[in-house]
């Protein structure tokens, strides 16, 4: 054998082992709360994912609708307009 298993569990003490317990413990709590951080992470980016598309859908419905009015303020100018001069007899 080699490396950590040659060594005689016996010559450990308990208050080393305690130790590496305590550390391992901690490790534990430590991991636990970055996968945690993680979760949250997560969960986070799907709800501004939620929200960014949305919003993007009304960019989108308000840019329909403002070419919508657009387009009806040049038909109604146009008409005014063909209307105006058909009156002044100019056309």
């Amino acid at each position: 054998m080699c490396g950590c298993a040659d060594r005689d569990i016996a010559s450990y003490s308990l208050k080393s082992l305690t130790g590496v317990e305590l550390q391992l413990t901690r490790l534990e709590g430590l991991v636990q709360a970055i996968r945690e951080n993680i979760d949250y992470i997560k969960n986070r980016e799907g709800e501004m994912r939620e929200v960014s598309e949305a919003t993007n859908a009304r960019v989108a419905w308000f840019s329909i609708m403002s070419l919508g009015v657009c387009l009806s303020a040049a038909g109604a100018q146009i008409w005014y307009l063909k209307r105006y001069f058909h009156k002044k007899k100019l056309i």
